[in-house]
């Protein structure tokens, strides 16, 4: 049996969401293939590998792949004169229409897709609309193939100890709170201020807490700002042995809790499920619904609901505070 996932985020964090589905997978297809397609490069087999996930690319040397009108064609030239295994199952994670008839071109028995309100789909069923949240997607395959599915989230035990004992070493301690501060995808203006991001963690020192800045040590000039303004502040890759984003995740174990804007780090951080504070603007609530984590110790502020803004600058210290 073959299972391919076509995800067209090209972010680690939109990767990280699919842990769970593809882990799930895994179990209920246990002697299934199961392979990736993505409109960018494949992180699980690059800046994610040590998850440990491992699923390869379905490879069809077609940059951006869906993302172009002519891919249509494209693919529809390389599949008649190729021929391959058909796919057992196709599943389209994602809602573009165009990306979707491109997808089509895949030939499948089954093919699962939320676009035009599930019109792709191999089969019409009663599915639940669950472009927000990946997991439930399970269910709705159920429908399209007769077929009982077990929900099996992703465990973090399966990371190597190496990066736990180096995250004990940094971070001996139980009362830190992790701050992630800067925002991987530069189209989206998703960044709380950064001098309130230091209020706060001066704050957060007046608790008997410890800030722990979750940012890379290449950030120079945003560190020794961090550590002019407080010195009891930790960078802890600055005197890591690692930088991977799997050793973000073990040291996220370490924290009490942490602050987060909408970026990888907070998925990294969300995979150890401790108690999250998560603040969102430019994207309003949809942005929350996509993106944040979903287990019960996740707390978000928004500031359009908040304070009518698209502006996550609006939200306050104070707001973080009273959380924290």
């Amino acid at each position: 049996m073959k299972i391919l996932i076509y995800n067209s985020g090209g972010g680690l964090g939109d990767s990280i969401q699919l842990f769970d589905l593809i882990t799930s997978l895994k179990i209920n297809f246990k002697d299934t293939s199961v392979f990736y397609l993505g409109a960018h490069e494949n992180h699980f087999q690059g800046s994610l590998k040590e998850y440990g996930i491992n699923i390869p690319t379905f490879d069809l040397n077609i940059k951006y792949f869906g993302f172009r009108w002519k891919h249509l064609f494209l693919a529809k030239k390389l599949f008649n004169k190729n021929s391959i295994d058909k796919f057992d199952l196709i599943i389209d994670l994602q809602s573009k229409i165009r990306n979707t008839l491109v997808l089509k071109q895949i030939p499948c028995n089954n093919f699962y897709s939320s676009s035009l309100n599930y019109f792709f789909s191999s089969k019409k069923k009663n599915y639940v609309n669950t472009k927000n949240n990946l997991i439930m997607i399970l269910n709705n395959i159920e429908k399209l193939i007769d077929k009982k599915l077990t929900i099996q989230n992703y465990d973090i035990k399966s990371i190597d100890l190496k990066y736990f004992d180096e995250a004990k070493r940094i971070l001996p301690n139980n009362n830190y709170v992790g701050l992630s501060i800067t925002q991987g995808n530069p189209y989206r203006k998703k960044n709380w201020p950064i001098d309130k991001f230091i209020n706060l963690g001066k704050k957060i020192v007046e608790l008997n807490k410890v800030p722990v800045f979750l940012i890379k040590k290449n950030d120079i000039e945003l560190i020794s700002k961090i550590k002019n303004e407080i010195k009891e502040a930790i960078i802890p890759e600055e005197n890591a042995k690692y930088s991977e984003p799997v050793f973000v995740t073990a040291l996220a174990t370490r924290l009490s809790s942490s602050v987060s804007i909408n970026n990888g780090i907070m998925h990294m951080i969300g995979l150890a499920k401790i108690p999250m504070i998560l603040l969102f603007g430019s994207g309003g609530s949809k942005e929350e619904e996509k993106f944040a984590p979903k287990y019960s110790s996740v707390r978000i502020l928004n500031s359009s609901k908040l304070y009518n803004s698209n502006d996550i600058s609006k939200i306050t210290e104070q707001d973080v505070l009273n959380l924290i």
